[in-house]
């Protein structure tokens, strides 16, 4: 594993996970939601911010964690690995409120400087709805691009925590699940 792609919902942990399994690798490891957001909560436009994941995507080796659905094909195309983080929705939602809380008026590590941690109505709907919205096509580029690399789809905290303890072990990952 040299180029590892984590997705999921909001609130599934990904950059925790992402973080966790860089340093367990020794991978440099890329917060999208870093590099997109800008101070004020100001997305990147649509051109540069493809411009910038196409560079990313170049590296030698990386741990990349985000959704951003319009740059998803790229990095599923470049990567070699891919862990989808598939946890109920009720997990999710539990998760961003406790990372609301967490981080309370400031911005968390995994995320662009000036743009304090938020929970709106319409960012709680999103997650809620993910299962059915958004998991059904992620699930279909997964099977698309399944050819030549390894996707791990973990649908616990358990399973997540168990495949971290297998590579911190091993340095790679345990063998694919779908």
């Amino acid at each position: 594993m040299r180029r590892i792609l984590v997705i999921g919902s909001g609130g599934a942990g990904k950059s925790t996970f992402a973080r966790r399994l860089g340093a367990a690798l020794g991978l440099e490891v890329i917060h999208l939601d870093a590099l997109y957001w800008r101070a004020g909560w100001v997305e990147t436009p649509k051109d540069e911010w493809r411009e910038r994941v196409e560079g990313l995507v170049r590296r030698e080796a990386w741990v990349m964690d985000g959704n951003y659905g319009g740059t998803l094909e790229l990095r599923l195309a470049a990567c070699d690995t891919v862990v989808f983080l598939d946890l109920p929705r009720v997990v999710c939602v539990w998760g961003v409120l406790r990372r609301a809380l967490r981080h309370r008026g400031e911005s968390r590590p995994d995320m662009a400087r000036g743009c304090p941690e938020r929970v709106t109505p319409a960012f709680l709907r999103w997650v809620w709805g993910y299962p059915s919205r958004s998991r059904p096509k992620v699930l279909r580029l997964l099977a698309e691009h399944a050819a030549g690399r390894r996707v791990v789809r973990l649908r616990s905290r358990a399973e997540a925590e168990e495949f971290l303890a297998e590579a911190a072990r091993a340095g790679a990952a345990p063998p694919s699940q779908i």
